[in-house]
């Protein structure tokens, strides 16, 4: 515009263009402007908005605070007036009382009835109706106990129970002593022992037909039971009236004759049954009384094995051409094969049942083994009884009685 006119046709082209230019740019503007001044407009006034409300409720925080502060102080002074009011009640309660009770103490409403009379007797504990209870209590537990007891002790306690269980007849009765003096009461011929093994030598005579049978052997369901006393006593009482009679010690594995005859266990009864057959040789005799006896002999290792031979019948035999009686001390049934095998070879067993010793159960199984073996049982003999512990008497020197026997029988 300053070389050319304004009337100079490129120059109002280009001031034509110019304007457009300015149009199209203010449009934009307008356009663009507008919408964004709006929404920050509209978000500053937002913003003003919360801060007034924020502003308001911090306002109203530090109000709630000032009162707080403000009810806190007026707690403390309304609880230091509560404790305040508290110990002048407890202070006055306190001498309520005592004022209450010095005024009832000048004024006493109780007066003396009647005297209270001296009791002549206790009115409690009763002595006799206590004692009454007491006797009755004790008695019934008493009875209780001893039926506790009957239903536990399975064991045979006197000879009547001893038929009962092994149901055979009842040869004799020993009475029962110091296993350590037993032999010394055997050989002593006035003691109880002496004369109830006698009873029981009486009670073999009627055993049979023929009187005391020639071979017959003591056993018993297990060790200790008196079988070895028993083998050895009913020889002596043999050897007494006149009979020959001899002991043979059978049990192998636990000899006891040479013990209770006090002799070394020397050549006997494994011996012979091993094959040596000078069966004198081997016959002891006892110093005291000259009873015959035969030991165990050497202790085998087949004991078995020897007494299921034919060598037992062999020495029995051999035996018989010398003395009318053997009696062999067999071992225990429970447990071994040793008195089955023997039984069979002898004419008669007498079965030795200890009082209180072994279980019922236990007798009758090896009873039962004595039977299947085929063996004579001739009856029982129950040792190491104790009169005072069962019921039954059993006298020695004048004859026999039974507690439960009527009254005049």
């Amino acid at each position: 515009m300053v070389i050319f006119q304004p009337d100079y046709p490129p120059a109002q082209a280009l001031d034509r263009q110019i304007k457009e230019l300015d149009r199209a740019i203010t449009t934009e503007s307008n356009q663009v402007g507008g919408s964004s001044v709006a929404a920050a407009r509209s978000a500053y006034d937002a913003a003003l908005a919360r801060e007034q409300e924020l502003r308001s409720r911090v306002a109203g925080t530090k109000t709630n605070l000032v009162d707080e502060r403000r009810r806190s102080v007026q707690y403390g002074i309304l609880q230091r007036e509560v404790d305040t009011n508290r110990e002048l009640y407890d202070g006055l309660l306190q001498r309520y009382k005592e004022v209450g009770i010095a005024g009832g103490v000048g004024t006493n409403n109780v007066a003396i009835v009647d005297r209270a009379l001296t009791p002549g007797s206790p009115s409690s504990p009763n002595l006799i109706s206590n004692m009454f209870t007491a006797l009755l209590v004790g008695l019934a537990l008493a009875a209780l106990l001893t039926i506790i007891l009957a239903q536990i002790d399975t064991t045979v306690r006197d000879p009547a129970e001893a038929q009962d269980v092994t149901e055979l007849p009842l040869l004799g009765v020993i009475p029962d002593t110091d296993n350590e003096l037993a032999i010394e009461e055997v050989r002593d011929r006035k003691s109880s022992q002496s004369e109830a093994y006698l009873s029981v030598q009486t009670a073999l005579r009627f055993s049979t037909t023929t009187g005391v049978p020639k071979s017959l052997m003591c056993t018993s369901t297990r060790k200790g039971e008196g079988k070895s006393t028993s083998s050895y006593a009913l020889a002596l009482s043999l050897h007494r009236i006149g009979r020959t009679a001899i002991v043979v010690d059978c049990d192998l594995r636990s000899p006891s004759v040479h013990r209770l005859a006090g002799v070394a266990n020397g050549a006997g009864t494994s011996n012979f049954l091993s094959g040596n057959n000078d069966i004198l040789s081997m016959v002891h005799h006892d110093e005291s009384d000259g009873l015959a006896f035969i030991t165990a002999g050497p202790m085998p290792p087949n004991a078995a094995e020897l007494l299921s031979s034919d060598r037992i019948a062999d020495l029995i035999a051999a035996l018989s051409q010398h003395y009318q009686h053997i009696v062999l001390d067999a071992p225990p049934v429970l447990g071994l094969a040793d008195s089955p095998l023997l039984a069979s070879k002898v004419e008669g067993v007498v079965y030795c049942v200890e009082a209180e010793g072994a279980r019922t159960n236990a007798i009758r199984y090896s009873l039962a083994r004595l039977r299947a073996a085929g063996a004579t049982l001739l009856g029982v003999v129950l040792t190491k009884f104790d009169e005072k512990r069962a019921y039954y008497g059993y006298g020695y020197e004048y004859g026999y009685g039974y507690a439960d026997a009527q009254p005049g029988e």
